[in-house]
């Protein structure tokens, strides 16, 4: 394990976290119309520092591989997008502007995936579980947006 480089990655994924603590659901989600699926709140930091630690050291298994570049800049875009969707969602509380990214974090997260598993099928597995989640997390965007049209 190369700690010096799954540290830098774990940093990037901890601004993406830290996205999710300064812009945190609070009241107004707590509010909101949510359907019945809507995972309990204690899974969701669970669950994301579960992904982060995965994203994290797939990245570190594949940045060090030759004919990796594709696979680090989907890496880069889907950490963006990661980065940016609290605060569109709970920061801006603007739903559709939110379902848009979390569509395209989706796509960058099933590309990464691929690109991951043709270099390391390990960092590639290791994507599977943040797939399932951001489609849920897509799902449940998609639900709250309908069920409270007034923040689209």
């Amino acid at each position: 394990m190369d700690l010096p480089v799954f540290a830098t990655f774990l940093i990037a994924c901890g601004a993406a976290a830290a996205t999710g603590a300064m812009f945190s659901p609070g009241e107004w989600y707590r509010d909101l119309d949510k359907p019945s699926w809507t995972p309990p709140d204690w899974l969701f930091p669970v669950a994301w520092t579960t992904m982060y630690l995965a994203m994290a050291y797939a990245a570190m298994r594949v940045a060090g591989l030759p004919g990796n570049g594709q696979a680090m800049a989907l890496w880069a875009a889907q950490i963006a997008l990661n980065t940016l969707w609290s605060p569109v969602f709970f920061g801006l509380r603007r739903m559709r502007a939110a379902m848009i990214t979390v569509a395209a974090l989706w796509l960058a997260v099933a590309a990464t995936l691929v690109a991951f598993w043709s270099l390391d099928t390990i960092a590639g597995l290791l994507f599977v579980p943040y797939i399932l989640w951001v489609t849920v997390a897509a799902a449940l965007n998609l639900s709250v947006l309908r069920r409270n049209p007034q923040y689209a």
